[in-house]
């Protein structure tokens, strides 16, 4: 028997003020389901671990001398827990009360609900596409880019993001976003956690398509709110992090698409994303110049 409904884990890397913040909405809603709260710290620099000791001494806390990425310290967490669901969380995120109580009542009257997101939203309110199809070359081509920019109601973005609906009713779904997905215990048990090949970005995507395989449903269910503050953590080292976004979507295609292209074109896709990522990093690189002209 398990000893909570819900374990909520936050892989943390330098954001001790928005793991603050997360934090404190998370005590506060303590009475919705008896829920355990474990912090994996990435070998921050900015006091984090200090602040959790010092503010939050029920929030079990794990440190790390290195950084060992996203999934690595999701699952170092998730070992430690005993809920009989996980709920994977950014530390940039804030809870709104009725969430966890709404997404445990979800998990329960879905048995077969392997992975469940909940609606996110912008501070500003809007919402955030976090329940998405499965990527495609197309997507990748219109996705933040020049093309993206040039046909804005191109469909390949569209399909991807799934804005043919509202968002406003529970739907089952192709992938979830890892900054706020509850895991059910079971699940992770059949098929394991977050394949750690994945230092960041992907790993959330490639492990609701193993639920698919392994048979578990993968649900979108608007029972709650969380408010995502996107970028905490990777905006401080944003460059590096376009290469490890461009990374994992190469190591998401040879484990799982590669069979699905023609021979002759294969070497154009690791081509197609080394140029992908060289134009956000130059973007990158040039908007910063020009700021720095401007001072």
């Amino acid at each position: 028997m398990t000893d909570f409904d819900l374990t909520v884990t936050i892989a943390s890397w330098n954001t001790r003020e928005r793991l603050r913040d997360c934090l404190s909405s998370l005590v506060a809603l303590s009475d919705e389901a008896r829920t355990q709260i474990i912090v994996f710290d990435n070998a921050s620099s900015d006091g984090s671990p200090g602040m959790v000791r010092e503010c939050f001494p029920q929030v079990t806390l794990l440190e790390s001398e290195k950084n060992l990425g996203f999934g690595a310290a999701h699952n170092r967490a998730m070992d430690a827990g005993s809920g009989r669901y996980f709920l994977a969380l950014n530390p940039d995120a804030i809870v709104r009360p009725g969430t966890l109580a709404g997404l445990v009542a979800f998990g329960d009257s879905h048995p077969r609900a392997g992975i469940i997101g909940p609606r996110i939203v912008n501070p500003d309110g809007t919402l955030q596409y976090s329940c998405r199809r499965f990527p495609t070359i197309e997507a990748a081509l219109f996705r933040n880019t020049l093309l993206g920019r040039l046909f804005p109601k191109n469909r390949f973005t569209g399909d991807y993001l799934m804005r043919d609906w509202a968002h406003d009713e529970p739907r089952q779904v192709d992938w979830v976003s890892g900054a706020a997905m509850m895991v059910r215990a079971e699940m992770r048990a059949d098929i394991g956690g977050f394949d750690e090949r994945f230092f960041m970005y992907c790993e959330d995507v490639d492990w609701c398509l193993r639920a698919h395989q392994a048979g578990w449903e993968v649900w979108y269910a608007p029972v709650g709110e969380i408010v995502h503050v996107i970028g905490s953590s990777t905006d401080q080292v944003a460059n590096r992090m376009i290469r490890m976004f461009h990374h994992s979507m190469w190591l998401y295609y040879k484990k799982h698409e590669v069979g699905k292209v023609s021979p002759l074109l294969r070497p154009l896709v690791p081509l197609g994303l080394w140029l992908r990522g060289s134009l956000f990093i130059t973007k990158n690189r040039w908007d910063a110049f020009v700021r720095w002209l401007r001072k």
